[in-house]
């Protein structure tokens, strides 16, 4: 009887031992697998997009992809086309009309195509796997809805569609803290404020009764327009407070307006868009008397505004167009700047090089312009 209970009791301890054992077992294999996790978690970090979204991405990106407009120009500016693995196809274009495409357009022209105007190619951007997406507002994606297809972390940027407002300010704060650069975003943002306190700053005081009135032509929206194509609020004009008549037209952007408004307007100074250049020469040889009765034509006050808007607003090129802009309007304030040197500066800081001479050498300069030569 004593050796049965013994052998019961043996029995009894040998099972809580066995239960000891496996929970050790458990525990030390909870253990072990958040191991990995922790490493994630020491590869990784958060960052904040414009949406207000919390993004895990990797501690440090070395590639990534852009969707939309702005997302590829701004990551330029960036300076980091090299971190680029995949393309929209109007990016692979050759081509004078992004400058921030031109100057990098061997890095980019032969990397695969992952969307096309903003509309992402979300089996393509899984091929590639890049660390990142790199999505602005314009895109026709939901940042959420694609990071979930792709299982790619998305970060949206605002993006910008004129020249110097806080969104392409934001815009260069998250892609420095995206790419581990910010020092290139604070050179980027202190070169650029104070580009805006200069050109404020020699002009804000100007009386309007001393402005020039001025009208801007020949501005693309969805394609080319010729002399009736202008806009209200003209990003480069808005910087220097110049009397643009569009604006007193109770309209916002580019449109296109009755030319005889322009007419009764008659304005001091006229600016023409490379891009409508060759609908306005051609309409002047069908409607010469027209264009002869304004004074601005009459007198030789016509200028050139190298076309800024393709994909949206390039930002180089837009306070290229400024600093010209306020030479022709307001000569002793800016009887220090040479615009075509100003030009090269800006091109300089934003994109690494200076390509005037290459867009000058093709047609596209800062000068006077004769309309129908």
């Amino acid at each position: 009887m004593k050796q049965s209970l013994l052998l019961l009791l043996t029995c009894i301890l040998l099972l809580f031992s066995g239960c000891g054992n496996s929970k050790l077992a458990e525990s030390t294999s909870d253990s072990n697998s958040s191991i990995p996790t922790d490493n994630a978690a020491a590869n990784s970090r958060i960052i904040t997009d414009s949406l207000g979204r919390d993004v895990t991405i990797p501690s440090e990106v070395e590639q990534i992809v852009c969707v939309g407009v702005g997302a590829l120009r701004y990551t330029c500016y960036m300076e980091a086309a090299d971190r680029v693995v995949g393309i929209e196809d109007y990016e692979g274009k050759p081509g004078l009309s992004r400058m921030y495409q031109y100057v990098n357009f061997n890095l980019l022209k032969d990397l695969p195509v992952i969307g096309t105007n903003g509309e992402p190619n979300t089996e393509e951007i899984i091929r590639l796997s890049p660390q990142v997406i790199i999505s602005s507002s314009y895109a026709n994606a939901d940042a959420q809805v694609l990071q979930e297809k792709t299982g790619i972390p998305v970060v949206m940027v605002p993006g910008s569609d004129t020249t110097l407002d806080e969104k392409a300010y934001e815009t260069i704060r998250i892609l420095g803290e995206l790419f581990g650069k910010e020092e290139r975003a604070k050179e980027l943002t202190d070169y650029l404020q104070n580009i805006q306190t200069d050109l404020d700053r020699r002009t804000n005081a100007i009386p309007d009764s001393e402005k020039p009135s001025v009208y801007v032509a020949g501005i693309s929206f969805k394609g080319n327009h010729g002399f009736e194509g202008t806009e209200a609020y003209y990003g480069p004009f808005e910087l220097i407070h110049a009397k643009n008549l569009a604006n007193e037209t109770g309209q916002t952007g580019a449109f296109d307006i009755d030319l005889e408004q322009v007419l009764n307007w008659d304005p001091d100074v006229i600016f023409l868009d490379f891009n409508g250049m060759d609908l306005i020469h051609e309409d002047y040889r069908k409607h010469p008397d027209y264009y002869n009765s304004l004074t601005a034509v009459s007198q030789g006050k016509v200028y050139s505004q190298i076309s800024f808007r393709s994909y949206a607003s390039n930002l180089e090129t837009a306070l290229a167009d400024a600093y010209y802009g306020a030479s022709v309007l307001y000569p002793e304030q800016f009887a220090d700047i040479d615009p075509e040197e100003k030009a090269g500066e800006i091109f300089q800081m934003l994109l690494g090089s200076n390509p005037y001479p290459d867009l000058k050498e093709a047609g596209y300069e800062f000068c006077p312009i004769t309309i129908g030569s």
